[in-house]
């Protein structure tokens, strides 16, 4: 049986995460008050458009986690998708693209943009997705496409 080329079967959701305090260590700096702000921005934009079944993995950073948290929907710790974390990492974390459903990434740059252009590009570079934005891919019988690109100060 043919596939429906409208069906989505897989969606990849890449939040970065939102602005946040310097310092170190760097896995417990926290998001600034802007940074608070632009997580429940996209949280709101975000939470009625979410599939209901998706997986939400956050990386162990504080910041990461304050940003998932801005959903106020259980999500999971993941250390596949820390700060160290390579384009391999994150891709077998979320099982892209065999894993059907939805999955959310709340993670950092620059491997959150390597991700996108390795999807999109089909070859690594270093493209930048701001603080706090978020980029949605799904795959439609074996074709990515971005479905929205949403920025903090956007919604």
């Amino acid at each position: 049986m043919m596939q429906n080329k409208t069906e989505f079967t897989a969606e990849l959701l890449l939040w970065r995460h939102a602005d946040a305090e310097d310092g170190s260590p760097d896995s417990g700096r926290a998001l600034t008050k802007k940074g608070l702000k632009q997580a429940r921005q996209v949280a709101e934009w975000l939470r009625p458009r979410l599939p209901s079944d998706c997986l939400i993995l956050a990386s162990p950073a504080k910041r990461a986690q304050q940003t998932a948290a801005a959903l106020e929907l259980a999500y999971t710790t993941e250390a596949r998708i820390d700060v160290q974390a390579s384009i391999a990492d994150i891709v077998a974390a979320t099982g892209w693209p065999r894993r059907k459903g939805a999955v959310l990434v709340v993670g950092h740059q620059p491997r959150l943009g390597q991700v996108a252009a390795a999807l999109l590009a089909g070859e690594q570079a270093d493209w930048t997705i701001r603080k706090g934005a978020l980029w949605w891919f799904s795959d439609r019988a074996g074709d990515t496409i971005l479905r929205a690109v949403v920025s903090p100060d956007l919604v």
